[in-house]
């Protein structure tokens, strides 16, 4: 018998056939296999540990979920009329669904988000700042209706609310948040979605994709799976807590049955940080006339804003940059509200069924600016400024420190401090004057020419605290 000769190639090309052939035979059932009993094991962990199980609809095959929006029946509905209004071809219009669809269904990973994420968001935490946490009601919100879909509504002072939220929130369930398209590059939005996060297109006006949006949330409202809302929609640029958006909440009640059998119930929470990683960028978007920065600067900055603080790290003279907490507050059951007011909103015309949204929006907005922290930049931010230009002296700036941190705390704020006071104002000085915010003039104190709106930035966090705003000349 004759040798056969084959070029190299082909010999190569079966080879790699040949070595796929096995692994997908072999080696990968037995890989998948040890993976998906890890999961499970994972899973039946945290569901004895939660307080708030996560449910069988975040651990469903994504395209499972995918078949399951595209084919809903209002979407259907809404692809016809838009076929109609548009006067596109319906297999144009369907491929659009289907993006959509693809765009905004996460890809939940129990091990992910509890074992990598978890890792990392304390991690991060702890490393940036004093990380303090408290519930208001810890009895109410561990008595909850294990069948309640539970909303935690938060203000929106930082990117960083993303990892403090869901790292002191953990020990309660895993949240799903809804994150803008600036999340949407390789590789941060495939671990985005393994968190159970959606995108969401914030600016997007077109009904077709609005209308997908809705029902994905509808879906897994319905399904009981625990999220977390920002009502402001978008960071605060001065501080201040701006007007509630209505769009996600809208999505979640407008078929809400208040005598169903599952609940919505919301958390309201406040999140403070003595240092916003993105202040500076925040206050300059309030600057119409401000230039456009390009890319290349943002980048630039980013990384030499790291590369710095590494920098310090390594010579041992680097700070964390305060403290970071979260109040968790009283929840509010939506069976409840809607019996006491007689509400049924899917009974209600548009407009009449976003008056009311609106009213219990408000509501939420009002609990959450009493639950904000007032920490000691806030605080120490707020007393030099009621003395305006002309300053304090280091003894009367920490006697307003003291005096403005007990009427805080008198009010029922939940007010940050160390063990001793005194400690807390030295770390909110040193924060203020590593970042060149104030200057010493002699014994005086005075914000630096130019600082101010930085300083009324941090203060504003506490102006909605009746104590703080009289005398307060924060604008």
């Amino acid at each position: 018998m004759e040798p056969i000769a084959v070029p190299l190639w082909l010999f190569v090309l079966m080879l790699l056939l040949s070595a796929w052939a096995l692994l997908d035979r072999l080696l990968l059932p037995s890989v998948r296999w040890y993976l998906r009993r890890r999961v499970n094991r994972v899973i039946d962990e945290i569901n004895t540990r939660l307080n708030i199980r996560v449910r069988s609809f975040q651990f469903t095959k994504r395209q499972v979920l995918i078949d399951r929006l595209v084919f809903d029946p209002k979407v259907l509905d809404a692809l016809g009329d838009y076929v109609r209004e548009q006067k596109v071809p319906r297999e144009v219009a369907q491929a659009d669904v289907l993006r959509y669809a693809r765009e905004i269904v996460p890809a939940f990973n129990a091990y992910a988000y509890f074992r990598i994420g978890y890792w990392f968001a304390r991690q991060l935490a702890r490393l940036l700042y004093r990380v303090r946490a408290n519930f208001a009601e810890p009895t109410r919100l561990a008595s909850v209706d294990a069948r309640a879909t539970v909303v935690f509504v938060m203000n929106h002072r930082s990117n960083m609310d993303y990892v403090l939220a869901a790292f002191l929130a953990a020990e309660q369930s895993a949240l799903s948040y809804a994150v803008g398209e600036w999340a949407r590059i390789w590789p941060l939005q495939q671990l985005i979605r393994s968190m159970g996060a959606y995108f969401v297109r914030r600016r997007s006006n077109n009904p077709l994709y609005r209308r997908v949006l809705e029902r994905y949330v509808h879906m897994a409202t319905e399904e009981g799976v625990c999220q977390a809302v920002f009502l402001e929609g978008k960071l605060s640029r001065d501080g201040r807590l701006g007007p509630p958006r209505l769009g996600i909440l809208d999505y979640m009640l407008r078929e809400h049955d208040p005598e169903g059998r599952r609940d919505i119930v919301f958390v309201p929470v406040g999140i403070n940080f003595d240092r916003t990683l993105e202040d500076r960028t925040l206050l300059r978007s309030l600057d119409a006339a401000a230039p456009r920065r390009s890319m290349w600067f943002v980048l630039r900055t980013t990384f030499g804003f790291i590369f710095h603080n590494i920098r310090l790290m390594l010579r041992s003279r680097w700070q964390r940059f305060g403290y970071a907490a979260v109040n968790f507050g009283k929840p509010v059951s939506v069976h409840e509200y809607c019996r006491a007011k007689g509400l049924d909103l899917r009974r209600l015309e548009t407009e009449a069924r976003h008056a009311e949204i609106e009213r219990l929006a408000q509501n939420l907005m009002a609990a959450i600016s009493t639950l904000i922290p007032a920490l000691p930049v806030p605080i120490a931010a707020a007393a030099l400024l009621r003395a305006g230009p002309a300053g304090l002296s280091e003894f009367d700036w920490k006697a307003a420190f003291y005096r403005l941190a007990g009427e805080l705390r008198d009010g029922g704020v939940f007010v940050v401090m160390p063990g001793a006071t005194e400690h807390a104002f030295e770390v909110a000085t040193n924060v203020l004057r590593l970042r060149r915010l104030v200057v010493k003039d002699g014994d005086i104190y005075r914000a630096v020419a130019g600082e101010e709106p930085l300083l009324a930035y941090y203060a504003n966090s506490i102006r909605d605290y009746a104590v703080a705003a009289p005398s307060n000349p924060i604008n």
